[in-house]
């Protein structure tokens, strides 16, 4: 009995780890039941037997054995006087095994069943490949500069898997030399001539997101969200942050200790500055905070219309918009709110910046609010202006709660 030899083939499914054996099997049978039907017509009275280990392959036939004459189906039956050739001993009735030399099929036939073979193994792999990366859309990886182009970079990754880094997708300030281990995200995964294409990115908010993550055990652990990402790749980046345990800053735990997290990050994306606020629902405090380091004097907001005009000191100004207008466009961006930059006429005295109290009732209950209101306390600094003694003469609330409520607004102008 011929066997033909299928190690290197196997070779091939052992390197790629992903491929599970029955898979591979599968394969394999399914290669050489078409090259039966081909043969036979039929492959049903055949069974394939695949040693993994060795590299062998058998064929078996099965076919009932009948009286002579009697055989109406060749592929399933053979005579009597033809199966004790093989084996005297065979009776009538019992199940005749024989082994099938593949050279039989011809030389031709053989090769191309190989190359089928290595046809199926390479898609394999391609979706195996896909469905990895697929998986790990959005993931930080870190991979080895093996081809710098102009147009884009070509990496493989810890297996020898080819990626992509567009040009596009790369930081401004990017310089990458062959050898190098850099770090990206996994943002796409495209087909292209029915083989995955995997495009990293060093310039989207995810890439920036997952560096925090690394840095920040507190977002790792869930205790601080990141709530909204917006990016000028190489330039500036703002962070709206929100912690959902009251006894951490987000900011703070972000930044680190003398900016301990946050330089690591800054360095890995080429000096990008970044600006780290505490997120809120209240819209006037998320444009102030958003236009930082600029500080803001007064605002005209606009909800139905999506639009803010905002009014800052002479010196203030080209803070909020930034080089090349950049922070006022993260700032809108950020918000979602259309920002006009407006600066304050000289000699004319500004109204020191309020809050209305409506604005807090994420911190304070709507009961409270109602009952400053009554006694003509619309807003954060009309409350402040009022003594704790005058404001628990005037009102029916408790001195812990009017402790409370000056606490709360204090923070929040402070924070201003």
């Amino acid at each position: 009995m011929s066997s033909i030899n299928l190690i290197d083939a196997f070779q091939d499914f052992k390197e790629a780890e992903n491929i599970d054996r029955p898979t591979m099997m599968k394969v394999v049978e399914d290669v050489f039941k078409t090259l039966l039907r081909k043969k036979y017509v039929s492959d049903e009275n055949f069974d394939v037997i695949v040693n993994a280990e060795k590299g062998d392959l058998e064929i078996i036939r099965r076919r009932m054995i009948v009286e002579d004459g009697q055989v109406e189906d060749p592929l399933a039956q053979v005579a009597y006087s033809d199966a004790v050739k093989i084996e005297p001993d065979f009776e009538v009735g019992e199940e005749l095994y024989e082994p099938i030399d593949l050279f039989d099929f011809g030389r031709r036939a053989i090769l191309a069943a190989k190359q089928t073979l290595a046809s199926r193994i390479s898609d394999l792999k391609k979706n195996v490949l896909a469905k990895k990366y697929g998986d790990r859309v959005g993931d930080i990886i870190s991979a080895e500069v093996y081809q710098v182009w102009k147009k884009e970079i070509l990496l493989l990754d810890e297996e020898g898997n080819e990626l992509i880094l567009p040009k596009s997708e790369q930081i401004p300030q990017d310089y990458f030399k062959k050898g190098e281990t850099t770090r990206a995200v996994v943002k796409k995964v495209d087909m292209k001539n029915n083989s995955p294409v995997i495009i990293l990115s060093r310039t989207s908010p995810e890439f920036l997101a997952k560096l925090l993550e690394i840095e920040v055990p507190e977002i790792f652990d869930g205790l601080i969200v990141i709530k909204k990402i917006v990016r000028d790749p190489g330039e500036r980046a703002k962070v709206a942050v929100e912690s959902y345990d009251d006894r951490i800053d987000p900011v703070g735990a972000c930044v680190g200790m003398k900016g301990s997290r946050i330089h690591g990050i800054v360095r890995e994306l080429k000096n990008e500055n970044i600006d780290v606020i505490n997120w809120t629902s209240n819209i006037q405090l998320l444009i102030q905070r958003s236009l930082t380091p600029a500080k803001i004097t007064s605002m005209e907001l606009d909800n139905e219309g999506k639009h803010a005009n905002v009014y800052l000191k002479p010196d203030q100004v080209s803070l909020a918009i930034g080089r090349r207008g950049v922070n006022i466009k993260l700032a809108c961006e950020l918000t979602g709110y259309e920002l006009d930059v407006y600066r304050d006429k000289e000699g004319d005295e500004v109204d020191e910046f309020d809050i209305d109290l409506e604005e807090f009732s994420d911190e304070i209950e709507t009961w409270i609010i109602d009952e400053l209101k009554r006694v003509g306390c619309d807003t954060g600094r009309s409350v402040l202006n009022l003594t704790p003694e005058e404001l628990e003469r005037r009102t029916d609330l408790e001195k812990e709660t009017i402790a409370d409520i000056r606490r709360i607004l204090k923070e929040e102008f402070e924070k201003e």
